[in-house]
């Protein structure tokens, strides 16, 4: 049976490729979008690729991978360090759930140093790029292979 992984972006990455270049890198939202869906194909996994810049709405996408989902891989980006609802919400997954970042957080600004989100996470993935999607999903497939 296909797996199926939940990819879920916070807020500002849908400005990927525009903001910030030279931290973010010149890629878009819809390259990682293809690149991870190409990468699970190969696996025979699918992805479930969703941004947003609502905290309510990324709440239910992660409702819904709680019912949906055999793992989730999040880059919640602002709201890393601010959403104690996001947090509880990812309690509730009774999944593998992997934090992405496309930069290194800890080289950043010092408020960038704290994620509610790792306190849920079975894993983080920071600094590598975009690269670091296609790290969380050959980690998150190792995790729920059965």
């Amino acid at each position: 049976m296909k797996k199926i992984i939940y990819i879920l972006n916070g807020p500002n990455l849908n400005l990927l490729g525009e903001r910030e270049p030279e931290i973010y890198g010149s890629e878009s939202i819809d390259d990682i979008q293809k690149l991870t869906e190409q990468y699970a194909k190969s696996k025979n996994t699918d992805v479930i690729f969703k941004q947003t810049n609502h905290e309510g709405e990324l709440i239910e996408m992660i409702h819904d991978a709680r019912k949906k989902s055999d793992g989730l891989i999040i880059n919640p980006a602002g709201y890393t360090h601010t959403s104690v609802a996001i947090y509880d919400a990812l309690l509730s997954l009774e999944i593998p759930i992997i934090e992405v970042h496309i930069s290194n957080i800890y080289k950043r600004e010092k408020f960038r140093h704290s994620s509610y989100v790792s306190m849920a996470a079975n894993s983080v993935i920071s600094g590598f790029g975009i690269d670091g999607y296609i790290f969380a999903l050959e980690s998150m497939l190792k995790n729920i292979k059965n």
